[in-house]
């Protein structure tokens, strides 16, 4: 089948979600460190096994991506020596320009599946009826 998923994928998908989850967690827990702390052990990981070590490594290390390697890795480090919200904030910016360049094929993807995609092209939609009937 075209859309097959390996089994280390499939565990990478989950850690990734995990990792997200306990990160919201532990932002919504007054910035608990040891929950943002797994969050982002379970995320690391599971991108590693979806994209392989070696991709990651390059993700990371690419001479492009290296302004948003290093507030990432740099709020990483704020977290683990207990500066959670300054930590939380340089991570989220190094995540946003790391991962930006994905937005597209993501929201191609979203747009795809059946609830959600209707879900988010909706809103859009709603805002270009409103201008048309304005001008």
């Amino acid at each position: 089948m075209a859309y097959e998923i390996s089994e280390i994928k499939k565990i990478g998908i989950g850690l990734v979600g995990f990792g997200i989850l306990f990160s919201f967690l532990g932002i919504i827990l007054f910035f608990d460190r040891g929950l943002l702390a797994l969050g982002n052990i379970f995320f690391l990981t599971g991108v590693g096994l979806l994209l392989g070590w070696k991709s990651m490594w390059q993700l990371f290390t690419k001479k492009a991506n290296i302004k948003g390697s290093v507030p990432f890795f740099l709020g990483l480090f704020l977290l683990f020596v207990r500066w959670p919200v300054a930590g939380i904030i340089m991570e989220l910016y190094g995540s946003f320009v790391l991962f930006s360049g994905y937005g597209p094929p993501i929201q191609a993807f979203l747009y795809q599946i059946p609830f959600i995609g209707w879900i988010l092209q909706y809103p859009f939609q709603l805002f270009g009826q409103l201008r048309r009937k304005r001008a």
